[in-house]
């Protein structure tokens, strides 16, 4: 990793996942791009990471425990008015020389990972699907699970700007989104499918009854994005009252062996969302080489998005014939997806 190659991920960062979500983290990264100092702090971060995620959020972190510095004035997870006529990047960067040390540290050890609960809203209607087709309980391996949210999407409520709630309607969590292309159907979405086993597996699983974890997963949601932390609050509530199994380690490596304990009466599913994105091509393949040797076995659904590009998709192996389905585009915060058809 080297600055040219950060300040081009900040560059990215900026117009592929910042426009029309945070004017603020848009903002300062292209400024971060430009700033030759703050690159060099970027080179602390862990191989393999999201830069940007990792140092907005060190930085986030530090705000929301506390820290005395003007910054916070920019930050609406801080503060009830923040200042949106001043720039804020000088005074970000004052910040980040003021907190170098505890900005490094965290870039060292914390990692980016996976917790937007409202993705499960385009999970809810891909697994209701794969249900009616295979009329069978359901089995899921989150591969890149972090805390697990994700691996609890049976027990959220949902709605779809149709007036319609669907899912849990008792649940702490309620999570709506927009179909943007295409419709899905209320019948689809009649019976929430029933789960049967449910494991996630991550190099680094965050165990949310633990406050420190809490306090950095709410750290890597951007200041502007209200909803998204009154989801995760409430999906952690639910979470501790029906905690799903987690195991630590390499989720492609172990996926055979985990693959081989699920109950043959029930259909598997292996899922992912936004992970896909940090494997190198070589564990890509693998990945899909194992979900394939597993498909010559029993049933399968693979379910990913960012492994090839920014789509959602569906590989299935049913009585030993492959199929593939594109699904369609995915927020990467789940506020609207793309709908093509059912499976």
């Amino acid at each position: 990793m080297n600055t040219k190659r950060i300040a081009e991920r900040f560059h990215d960062f900026a117009i592929n996942e910042c426009e029309g979500s945070s004017e603020l983290y848009k903002h300062l990264s292209f400024q971060v791009a430009g700033d030759e100092e703050l690159l060099r702090l970027c080179l602390g971060a862990r191989e393999g990471q999201p830069v940007p995620n990792l140092l907005f959020a060190a930085v986030h972190d530090l705000l929301l425990r506390g820290a005395d510095h003007e910054l916070a004035n920019f930050y609406q997870s801080v503060t009830d008015k923040p200042d949106k006529e001043h720039n804020p990047f000088p005074i970000f960067k004052s910040f980040c020389m003021e907190y170098t040390e505890a900005i490094l540290k965290r870039l060292h050890t914390k990692r980016v990972q996976t917790n937007e609960v409202r993705r499960c809203a385009y999970l809810f209607p891909l697994f209701c699907s794969i249900h009616k087709q295979t009329k069978k309980p359901l089995s899921l391996i989150e591969i890149g699970t972090s805390a697990g949210l994700q691996l609890l999407w049976d027990q959220y409520s949902y709605s779809y700007e149709d007036g319609q709630f669907y899912g849990n309607r008792d649940s702490f969590v309620h999570l709506s989104s927009k179909v943007r292309r295409g419709s899905l159907s209320p019948d689809l979405l009649e019976w929430t499918p029933s789960v049967k086993e449910r494991v996630g597996i991550d190099l680094h699983v965050s165990d949310l009854t633990q406050e420190e974890n809490v306090q950095w997963l709410k750290a890597l949601i951007w200041p502007e994005h209200e909803e998204r932390r009154k989801n995760f609050e409430a999906a952690v509530q639910q979470l501790r009252t029906h905690p799903p199994v987690l195991k630590e380690g390499d989720g492609v490596a172990m996926l055979p062996e985990v693959a081989e304990e699920v109950s043959l009466d029930s259909t598997l599913c292996i899922f992912h969302t936004h992970v896909a994105n940090q494997m190198p091509q070589n564990v890509k393949s693998e990945l899909l080489r194992k979900v394939s040797q597993i498909g010559q076995k029993r049933d399968v659904f693979h379910i990913y998005n960012n492994m090839n590009d920014r789509k959602l998709h569906v590989d299935s192996y049913v009585n030993g014939s492959f199929k593939t389905y594109v699904i369609g585009e995915t927020d990467g915060h789940g506020r609207w997806f793309d709908w093509g058809s059912d499976l």
